[in-house]
């Protein structure tokens, strides 16, 4: 089936948070073509969006390439998910905004993390991993924000992918958990805290001493099995 523009660009970024697609990997226009079933034009026009959004870069007579973040490109972009993420936290502070519908959902998606950890699919795992900061957003009413946390997100997990991140599926997945603990009782000082912790947590286990890459387009691009709750 033919995919519009922002559905191949939503595929791209949903592959990176999937760690599925590398840093440094070539994109090749006719190959996105032929994968999505659209003309050369529409993809172009997809990877321009996805530069404008920092996600990809044209190399000189090379083409299309998924970029490689810096480190000092990494730390801004960890440093900017804090800012919003705290700041999302606050705003339900001030806003006295009741937490029951939002932690059940949190805790659904923390469910369906730890399903992925204990199965086999390692794309599905990272993207639900990322996907729950998007998520927290959204079940927070901030849906202009959690498009902007979501390209946040992929960014950084462009970094983790790059520098071989040490941080453990297991140890996010507690994390998260212990957020919606504190969120659960009410306690939306402590929930900012962890959270903060954990955005620590993840940039710390870094290696950008070990940077690595990858060329495999069209697995990377496959479709995500993610559960329909």
């Amino acid at each position: 089936m033919s995919r519009s523009q922002t559905e191949i660009a939503q595929q791209v970024v949903e592959s990176i948070l999937a760690q599925k697609l590398a840093p440094g990997e070539r994109l090749g226009e006719q190959d996105l073509a032929d994968l999505f079933g659209v003309s050369r034009t529409l993809v172009r026009e997809a990877l321009m969006q996805l530069q404008a959004r920092g996600f990809v870069e044209v190399r000189s007579r090379r083409g299309w390439y998924v970029i490689e973040p810096s480190v000092e490109e990494a730390r801004d972009a960890f440093s900017a998910r804090r800012i919003v993420e705290a700041g999302i936290l606050a705003s339900a502070a001030e806003e006295g905004r009741p937490l029951q519908a939002l932690t059940r959902r949190l805790r659904a998606h923390i469910a369906d993390e730890q399903n992925a950890i204990e199965g086999a699919d390692a794309a599905t795992r990272a993207f639900l991993l990322a996907d729950f900061h998007v998520c927290l957003a959204e079940s927070m009413g901030h849906r202009s924000l959690s498009d902007v946390l979501r390209d946040l997100t992929a960014r950084t997990t462009l970094a983790a992918s790059l520098y071989q991140s040490r941080h453990e599926a297991s140890q996010s997945c507690a994390e998260h958990t212990a957020i919606v603990e504190a969120l659960e009782a009410g306690d939306l000082a402590l929930a900012r805290d962890r959270l903060l912790a954990h955005i620590g947590h993840v940039e710390e286990a870094l290696r950008p001493d070990t940077p690595r890459s990858h060329d495999r387009l069209r697995d990377s691009l496959s479709p995500l099995a993610r559960s329909a709750g």
